[in-house]
């Protein structure tokens, strides 16, 4: 079972938090700081769960998942957005939803976050099979 985590935030402090959560959980977990940051680790053949915050400068959340489905690296991975925006920009996420399996808004509760993440990996478990 694939257990590797991509965390896609430029909050040191969001990244650190998450990372530490996840590690203690048994979860091999990445972070980066950016969307192209994200794209250069789905290029060097990361599988597994991103979860991309929205908010970023440069290249926001929207803008890289677009940049994946793009550029076709969307086998073997699941997105999960967390973000401190509460409500869903419909607008941005239009033609997305079939590749964000989760929108999570922080400050968010660890065990519903742990359970999410779970579910994605049982998503993708049982898609590579």
């Amino acid at each position: 079972m694939n257990k590797k985590i991509l965390i896609v935030d430029d909050e040191s402090d969001i990244l650190t938090s998450i990372k530490i959560i996840l590690e203690r959980r048994n979860y091999e977990v990445t972070t980066v700081t950016s969307g192209a940051d994200c794209i250069v680790e789905l290029e060097k053949g990361f599988r597994g769960i991103i979860l991309m915050d929205i908010m970023m400068p440069g290249m926001d959340g929207w803008d890289t998942i677009r940049e994946i489905v793009k550029r076709g690296l969307t086998e073997g991975i699941a997105i999960e957005i967390i973000t401190g925006k509460g409500t869903i920009d419909r607008q941005k996420m239009n033609g997305l939803e079939s590749y964000i399996h989760d929108y999570i808004t922080k400050p968010f509760d660890i065990e519903k976050l742990i359970s999410s993440v779970n579910r994605c990996i049982t998503y993708l478990s049982e898609r590579n099979n």
